[in-house]
């Protein structure tokens, strides 16, 4: 009932009818977006990138949702698996979870080591100084929830047979180590939301409203042909949003 109750909101309609255009300027103009998702477990991620592309057209994006690495992956540079997936020119790629995961879950399940934790977090943001220099456009989400929101959420995963695919063993723990999710996120915002590439964090507990909220940040960013024709409040919501950025790094 929530999918079709944001499908017939007139405010997503518009909303999606900006992003479409705002998809045909990048497109031609061989700009190239990334658009990574994070958040705890149920935040929101990969419905909130069902919801971007509804209408989008398919031969111009991409949704990169990496399953955990190979063996051979693993003794790879860290970022090499994730370089490959970049968007080309005219296009927007949408990270389902991202490099950030060495930041956040890796070292809260103990799936690196501190010092791989600690390298990550030193090369990072001049690995997205590079990308921005060289021409992407990286926006960062970060979709937040509370601790009670999660719960429900997670009960339905395990009692809705159309959502238990989604369960993993990050899922089951992620109320036990709910505050140690906490820290290194604080962590990570500390030490990577630059003035170039901030982090962008939405209140997620509304999924419908964060999903609205999320795909007016994105028009919000550019001009294009045509921008604001459906007269939709293209304005972000601060109450929703908040803008991360530390000048010093």
């Amino acid at each position: 009932m929530k999918l079709l109750s944001l499908e017939t909101n007139p405010e997503y309609i518009k909303l999606q009818t900006e992003l479409v255009k705002l998809q045909t300027h990048l497109h031609e103009t061989d700009q190239r977006l990334l658009i990574i998702f994070e958040g705890r477990d149920t935040a929101g991620k990969g419905g909130g990138i069902m919801r971007f592309v509804r209408y989008l057209n398919p031969r111009w994006y991409r949704i990169v949702a990496l399953t955990k690495p190979t063996v051979i992956e693993r003794g790879q540079w860290y970022f090499q698996r994730y370089i490959k997936h970049l968007p080309d020119p005219g296009e927007i790629a949408f990270f389902d979870r991202s490099y950030y995961n060495r930041a956040v879950v890796e070292p809260v399940m103990g799936f690196c080591t501190p010092e791989q934790h600690e390298q990550f977090m030193n090369t990072v943001n001049i690995l997205e100084k590079m990308l921005v220099e060289d021409g992407i456009k990286i926006i960062k989400f970060w979709f937040s929830i509370e601790i009670t929101e999660q719960k429900k959420r997670l009960k339905r995963r395990k009692t809705n047979p159309l959502f238990q695919w989604k369960l993993s063993t990050v899922d089951a723990v992620a109320q036990q180590k709910w505050k140690d999710y906490t820290k290194y996120k604080f962590k990570m915002f500390d030490r990577t939301a630059t003035e170039y590439c901030p982090w962008i964090v939405i209140n997620g507990n509304d999924k419908d409203t964060a999903r609205l909220e999320a795909i007016r940040y994105v028009v919000n960013q550019y001009n294009y042909p045509e921008k604001g024709n459906t007269k939709v409040n293209l304005e972000i919501d601060p109450s929703v949003i908040s803008i991360l950025k530390n000048t010093k790094t």
